[in-house]
């Protein structure tokens, strides 16, 4: 017999949440939060940290955060290097750090492709290589990527972004191929289309949002709201025998 409330409770825990300043990873620390997980974020801009971490210590939540560009070379060490001097053991990091920079592909230089690829794949990657042993040695970790329509299908103006989410995609399989034996669940949530920075432009366009409500299942786009259960369902041990695995937050989009 098991009573339900203790298999999404965060208590005690601590969730590195990179691009946690705004959009996605704001809501899904706003989520873990309030499931009782003290937070970390890391991200680009300070102004935008200090705000954030305000208001998740308005709802509670202990919050502390680094300061760090995810896409530079040194960036992952930055939030590694912060990890360690503030003396934090790390139980759930959600990579959702993210940039799309929606270019016609014969306009994409290498430069652009190379920062996409920073960002989204290479920073999760490092991150977890850094991270996870310490999970390991107590047995249990969560970790939780953001990967995207992309990563199924193509939209225009976007290869860089598309390939990378494709690649988080296989490397979310493959970090749960890694670890999942030592108690570290690895999954990613792949979101449809939420009013964030990254879709402004979507979202600015009335007849594409239309557009794009009417092709999920549901008839809406998303809500920030409506990560926050997926999220917490994979950073929580009502999620211990799901590894591997892509969770479409996406309303249906990708059912039709």
């Amino acid at each position: 017999m098991f009573r339900l409330s203790p298999l999404f409770d965060l208590s005690g825990r601590t969730a590195l949440v990179t691009g946690g300043s705004s959009g996605i990873g704001l809501a899904m620390a706003m989520g873990l939060g309030q499931a009782g997980a003290g937070i970390l974020l890391a991200a680009r801009r300070k102004a935008a940290l200090e705000t954030a971490a305000r208001d998740l210590e308005a709802q509670g939540t202990p919050c502390t955060w680094v300061e760090a560009d995810l896409g530079a070379a040194d960036g992952p060490a930055t939030v590694v290097e912060a990890v360690q001097e503030r003396g934090l053991a790390i139980d759930i990091i959600i990579n959702a750090a993210g940039m799309n920079l929606r270019q016609p592909y014969e306009a994409v230089s290498p430069q652009a492709f190379d920062l996409h690829m920073a960002v989204h794949v290479r920073a999760p990657f490092l991150l977890v290589q850094a991270l996870a042993p310490a999970m390991a040695q107590r047995g249990r970790g969560r970790i939780i990527n953001i990967a995207s329509l992309q990563s199924f299908r193509a939209f225009p103006d976007s290869a860089p972004y598309g390939a990378a989410k494709g690649a988080i995609a296989q490397l979310t399989r493959a970090m749960a191929e890694a670890w999942s034996a030592r108690g570290i669940t690895c999954n990613a949530i792949a979101p449809g289309f939420f009013p964030t920075a990254l879709t402004q432009a979507v979202f600015e366009n009335e007849d594409r949002a239309t557009r794009n409500a009417a092709q999920t299942a549901i008839g809406r786009n998303g809500r920030m709201e409506d990560l926050v259960g997926p999220a917490v369902f994979l950073a929580s041990d009502a999620s211990a025998y799901v590894t591997g695995q892509i969770l479409a937050v996406d309303g249906g989009f990708t059912a039709k």
